[in-house]
């Protein structure tokens, strides 16, 4: 993640910080409190709640210091305003061109991306796709099942 930016919108960006607070104020101190109790019940080498309470420990200092890597990275992305062109930040309703079924994403980096609530990367599959495109557009998805259709129904703009 070197030098890499780190593209979210201002809600993704907003998320990860509140995220980053939570781990350092709530669930770290949290933590240390379970290892305080652990090392006070004395004999360590067979404590199971010491070895989660460590692991735990190690996932929650992991997980701090790389959202701290992704915010000297960020770039915040502008939720787009242009409906004529599919962006990073569009949200975009496309139809399945066979079936006709309706989906309606939203275009986000890839860190902040989340398929079950409507976030899809703009190196997905999908997202690059239909990145460029304007509304009536057919564009062609190459998924592991073969290649999908879908047609652009409408570019979406926030209020």
């Amino acid at each position: 993640m070197a030098d890499k930016v780190i593209k979210l919108t201002a809600d993704g960006l907003k998320k990860l910080q509140e995220e980053l607070e939570n781990l350092t104020t709530v669930k770290r101190p949290e933590v240390l409190e379970r290892l305080k109790e652990a090392r006070a019940q004395g004999d360590l080498s067979e404590n199971s709640e010491y070895d989660q309470a460590r692991e735990d420990m190690g996932f929650i200092d992991g997980r701090i210091e790389e959202i701290k890597q992704m915010l000297k990275h960020v770039a915040v992305i502008d939720e787009a305003t242009n409906r004529d062109t599919v962006n990073l930040g569009s949200t975009v309703v496309l139809e399945d061109v066979e079936f006709g079924d309706k989906e309606t994403y939203t275009i986000v980096g890839t860190v902040e991306a989340d398929p079950f609530k409507g976030l899809i990367s703009n190196d997905s599959p999908v997202g690059a796709a239909v990145i460029g495109h304007k509304a009536g557009d057919v564009v062609v998805v190459n998924a592991p099942n073969g290649a999908l259709e879908y047609r652009i129904v409408e570019i979406l703009v926030k209020d």
